[in-house]
């Protein structure tokens, strides 16, 4: 074991041996994820991390949820340090090879979808500035949720304070980076409400990565009556501009991290992005054990995106061309039904229907791309894709040491190409596509005592291409027919412990089969193609402690371990790009141990609202492609922050400093899988700082 790992795994030792009895922690959380209903962290069959508003405040400048879920378990959030590619976020290894954007992983926003039917998602839209709280769910329920569900990501927005408030922030960082932000909250009669509109701009650690995003979030919660309840979220983006850096080959990243390959500016590679959408939320209880549940949302996305494709590879007659135009319109709709009732005088049952339709259609177009400049058109097609799901959940509690919980979801995912560029050497790549599945979940949970639960959950997935990973095939044109959904197969043993002390500690098994895995096939110029792999199998451990050493101090631990790897031998590729991926090699992008340790003091007894911790991240190796021929190695950083929050009458003031990567590491933030031309490296900053102020007032 390395020593930077065991050092991390000794202090979480440390903190539980030297756990002594201490005053109650707050009320903990109430999430919703797991089972659909507001339930206690403590009391869900499965695995949970919650991420609260103050601690979203205090773990950076509120841009990136990297920021905010480097503390949870189970799941790795790496930064491109490139706003035109997003995150790569993977839960248990799902997700890790996606190029860019979340891929196996559901994102949801206050209710609403932002993953889209076809199972690609953006982070981009999250407002992580009116963020009430993050709930991640990993394990086999989050399978309930349907395709490219191996993992669920909630983000739930503020829905207005008691008294009206006016929050003004702003924050300033290394290489120019600059937040500006103005949210107004509060409430009326049954009106609760919060406007929140921000701007963030950099000039990005590398060459050719400056970025620009504005957002709004705003959200409104009408109680109609003590029954019934209303949220409609508005949410907006414009992201007018997001250089593409490229990544990097070995040589270049240890020559100079901070260069971006001359292809990148030739090219003028970057994405313009502007997004809308609208939704509404509507529950209602019919009675004390009746309460229903309807969705409603719309959205439009514009995307301008130039590749760094060379001008000579888009000239034959099947491509594509170099500059991705596409305007696309998305929508759906969800209900479900939940009921309580008593089995007996020892049993009460609960059981859940719901139905979800969603859709996405996308008018897309592609043009050559000659130094920047937009050329001819060379793609012409509508893409459409929609789903339709039906869910029936039901749990039963047996007295009070035992429940259980089952479910099924039955899923279609349609995709329907309709091409509108036909030309010589190009036919008619018109087609379509259906998924189907059916997947069960159940669970079982011991309630061991009123401190300790143990349980274990069992269950089904599946996971479908997303249209990007349809679009292309290595030798001619068209729809990729020939690309399976893949299908896995999920068991996870787990336990919570809560002390009445003020600690807590979670830990979760794993064992996760999955057959016709879909990676990455070839990456040329930000073009990837795709394809099925053999089986492979994921298998770990997670660990989380949080607790109060005494009334200053307290201190959080979070341990991941997975071992994913291909389960068979198999080629991949064709001609020169042909590798042989040998039985045992691990899933690329997947890191197999990763740690959090956070050490906070925030003296209550003097210096008011003075707060500050010591951060310990550790990330392993990064192998960068199937064949698994080079990685980028395992860090361990420190960050530091110092904090105040004073308040006199109505107006409190909230100043951060932050110290990233203290020791001055230099590392690889993340990769780009299976990259063609070797670039495979995303170089991550050095030392940087980055300091906030949050004023408000309470009228």
């Amino acid at each position: 074991m390395k020593p930077a790992f065991a050092s991390l795994l000794a202090l979480a030792a440390s903190v539980c041996a030297h756990a002594q009895e201490l005053p109650v922690v707050p009320q903990e959380p109430v999430v919703v994820s797991a089972t659909r209903s507001a339930t206690r962290v403590f009391d869900v069959p499965a695995a949970v991390g919650v991420v609260d508003g103050e601690t979203i405040r205090s773990a950076g400048p509120m841009v990136n949820l990297s920021e905010a879920l480097v503390r949870v378990p189970g799941i790795s959030v790496l930064n491109r340090q490139n706003f035109s590619q997003d995150l790569q976020l993977s839960v248990r290894g799902f997700g890790s090879r996606s190029t860019f954007g979340i891929r196996g992983v559901r994102l949801i926003i206050d209710g609403i979808p932002a993953t889209m039917p076809d199972g690609q998602g953006q982070a981009s839209s999250v407002s992580l500035s009116s963020a009430e709280r993050i709930e991640v769910l990993r394990g086999p329920l989050a399978l309930l949720y349907g395709n490219a569900a191996g993992g669920v990501v909630q983000v739930f927005s503020e829905a207005g304070s008691e008294r009206p408030t006016v929050t003004l922030g702003t924050s300033a960082g290394a290489y120019d980076a600059r937040r500006y932000e103005v949210k107004f909250s509060g409430s009326s009669g049954p009106h609760g409400y919060t406007v929140d509109v921000s701007r963030y701009s950099t000039d990005g650690y590398r060459d050719h990565s400056a970025a620009q995003r504005d957002q709004l979030n705003a959200k409104w919660r009408w109680q109609l009556s003590d029954a019934t309840r209303i949220d409609t979220v508005v949410n907006v983006l414009d992201q007018p501009l997001a250089l593409d850096p490229l990544g990097l080959t070995r040589a270049q990243w240890e020559d100079n991290p901070r260069q971006s390959p001359a292809i990148a500016i030739q090219q003028d590679a970057h994405k313009t992005v502007k997004q809308k959408q609208a939704g509404s939320v509507l529950e209602h209880r019919f009675d004390a054990d009746t309460t229903f549940v309807a969705r409603i949302y719309v959205g439009r996305r514009e995307l301008d995106n130039a590749l760094s494709v060379p001008l000579a590879a888009q000239l034959p007659a099947t491509s594509s061309g170099g500059i991705v135009d596409f305007d696309r319109h998305y929508s759906g709709a969800g209900v479900q039904l939940q009921r309580r009732f008593a089995l007996a005088d020892f049993a009460v049952a609960r059981l859940l229907a719901g139905f979800d339709y969603d859709r996405m259609l996308d008018d897309r177009q592609g043009y050559l791309n000659n130094s920047g400049v937009r050329g001819a058109l060379r793609r012409d097609e509508d893409d459409k894709v929609a789903n339709t799901d039906a869910l029936l959940q039901a749990s039963v509690d047996f007295g009070d040491r035992w429940s259980a919980i089952a479910g099924v979801r039955s899923s279609r995912v349609r995709f329907e190409t309709a091409d509108r560029y036909i030309a010589p050497g190009n036919p008619d790549d018109s087609g379509e596509l259906v998924y189907r599945a059916t997947n069960p979940v159940a669970g079982v949970t011991w309630h061991a005592s009123p401190a300790l639960n143990v349980y274990a959950n069992a269950g089904r997935g599946f996971e479908t291409p997303t249209f990007t990973e349809l679009a292309y095939r290595n030798a001619g044109s068209g729809i990729n027919k020939d690309l399976k959904a893949s299908r896995s197969r999920h068991v996870e043993l787990g336990a919570k412990w809560r002390a009445a002390s003020a600690h807590s500690f979670e830990a979760a098994l794993f064992d996760i089969r999955t057959r016709d895995e879909i990676v990455v096939d070839t990456n040329v110029g930000g073009r990837s193609t795709f394809r099925n792999a053999g089986p492979t199998a994921r298998r770990g451990i997670e660990l989380a402690y949080t607790g109060r050493w005494s009334r200053d101090w307290r201190a959080t631990v979070s341990v991941t371990a997975l071992r994913a790897r291909f389960d068979e031998t198999v080629a991949s590729g064709t001609g020169a790009a042909a590798v042989t991926i040998a039985r045992g090699n691990r899933l690329p992008g997947t890191p197999e141990r990763s740690a959090f340790a956070e050490v906070a003091y925030a003296p209550r007894a003097a210096w008011g609202g003075f707060n500050t911790a010591l951060e310990v991240v550790h990330v392993g190796h990064l192998y960068v492609n199937d064949a698994n021929d080079d990685s980028a190695p395992a860090v361990t950083l420190v960050n530091l922050r110092a904090g105040f929050k004073h308040r006199i009458g109505g107006f409190e003031i909230e100043p951060l400093l932050r110290l990233e990567n203290a020791t001055d590491r230099r590392y690889a933030g993340s990769v780009i899988v299976n990259e063609a031309n070797r670039r495979f490296f995303e170089p991550a900053p050095p030392r940087g700082w980055m300091a906030s102020i949050i004023a408000r007032y309470r009228f």
